[in-house]
């Protein structure tokens, strides 16, 4: 058969194409917006039929239709590689459950150690040569759906077509069903609005980055004000290398600033994985010879990220604690959000030549009660560690950067309480001293 009579072969209606799907599988939705709205409506409505279902996702803005049905968990257990805010919600409801990882390693974790019944993700449609583009997914799209032992792809006539390095597309020999129908438009993720503090920090992290750097920009409203704040500095022909691509480089790119042409690797490439934002960054990748999308275990590795020359990564947290420990992805025991990338690109950025990794906080925040709280602790309770103390290096508030590497604990203590909200300070010195890694001779 050519390729046209392969696809109309394998097309499928969403309630046909679930039918593969057998109580007990593991099933996975891939990541972000590359969920299979159909296929998960289709697969809800057999929830009487199933028990025991386990369903992988990876930021996923819901809703998730297997979820929403099953509120007792006895037909689908969820499962999130990285929470977004919606799946955080399901999580606080016991409706989720974090899978730990660090992300260059995801696909591997696939290709050695897990179970796929089905995949089914979102794609765009095929083109002549039989391929369907993986788009905003290729990070992690072609590792998962190569582990499948049935893969469904769903037909999204809305993603961009993202040129790739490798593992970008599937040609329709290698799927089992296809589906068609019409989808809403493209969810959107406004950048949220920066605070004062967050303008403060971006101020503070932007004299450190020189011209030709290689930009690595996590997710969140400071990493993006760092973005707008280098789009109107004079620093020219900065590079993008990430394992997300949002709307700050677009930006970076509409002020001229974003042009690749310094990278030691990939050269007039911006290099990334998984791409999140407005309408107008989706219109920018589509089909962008200057952006290209590779799997996380490349564009992630540290080896790859310590190839680039003055490689900068910027990322945020919830907290740290005077021995350097940092938290991205807990409030206590809460769950909020995951690993991600900000280990890899943590190791990356130390391998680089002239390379520096920013790890970003307000020094404060109010409860939900109004009372101010210290984001530097004395030490962690129930906090997952994202960043081991080992591995810390620039950490940052609106009160100034350390820089960690080689500090002992008393001089690990004396620098982060100097970049303390002032209204803790003498607590945490109190702390440091009960904790001996206070001496006499700080600088209070």
């Amino acid at each position: 058969m050519n390729i046209y009579e392969q696809y109309r072969s394998k097309l499928r209606a969403p309630d046909e194409a679930v039918q593969a799907v057998k109580s007990g599988d593991w099933v996975d939705y891939t990541v972000t917006l590359s969920c299979p709205a159909l296929l998960d409506a289709a697969l809800a409505r057999r929830k009487d039929e199933l028990i025991d279902v386990k369903i992988r996702g990876n930021l996923i803005f819901g809703p998730i239709h297997v979820v929403e049905c099953d509120p007792e968990r006895e037909h689908f257990i969820y499962n999130s590689w990285h929470c977004s805010a919606y799946e955080r919600k399901l999580c606080d409801k016991g409706l989720c459950n974090y899978i730990p990882m660090v992300f260059r390693n995801v696909v591997p974790y696939y290709r050695h150690f897990l179970t796929v019944n089905v995949a089914m993700m979102c794609v765009t449609p095929m083109d002549k040569h039989g391929y369907f583009n993986l788009s905003t997914a290729t990070g992690v799209g072609r590792g998962i759906l190569e582990k499948a032992d049935v893969v469904i792809l769903e037909i999204n006539e809305n993603l961009p077509r993202v040129y790739g390095g490798f593992d970008e597309v599937i040609h329709v020999s290698d799927v089992d069903y296809i589906v068609e129908g019409t989808h809403e438009p493209l969810r959107q993720f406004p950048v949220a609005q920066a605070t004062e503090e967050d303008m403060k920090i971006a101020e503070i992290i932007v004299p450190y980055i020189p011209s030709g750097a290689a930009l690595q920009l996590g997710i969140g409203a400071m990493p993006n004000v760092v973005g707008t704040l280098l789009a109107q500095s004079d620093l020219k022909d900065l590079g993008m290398h990430t394992e997300l691509c949002g709307d700050a480089y677009y930006e970076l790119f509409k002020a001229g600033k974003l042009t690749n042409a310094k990278k030691t690797i990939h050269r007039h490439k911006g290099m990334t994985g998984i791409i999140i934002g407005s309408q107008e960054l989706y219109e920018w990748v589509d089909q962008n010879p200057g952006v290209a999308a590779a799997p996380l275990e490349y564009i992630n590795a540290p080896e790859t990220i310590g190839h680039l020359d003055n490689m900068i990564s910027i990322n945020s947290c919830i907290s740290m604690d005077l021995y350097g420990q940092v938290c991205a992805e807990s409030a206590e025991l809460r769950h909020i959000s995951g690993t991600g990338g900000q280990l890899d690109y943590l190791t990356g950025a130390a391998m680089s030549a002239g390379g520096k990794a920013f790890v970003c906080m307000t020094s404060s925040f109010k409860d939900k009660n109004g009372m101010r709280k210290s984001r530097i602790l004395p030490h962690f309770r129930g906090d997952i560690v994202t960043d081991p103390r080992s591995q810390a290096y620039y950490l940052v508030t609106e009160y100034g950067a350390v820089n960690l590497t080689g500090r002992s604990t008393w001089e690990r203590a004396e620098l982060l309480i100097s970049i303390a909200h002032p209204d803790f300070r003498e607590e945490l010195i109190s702390a440091a001293e009960k904790q001996k890694i206070w001496l006499k001779s700080n600088k209070r």
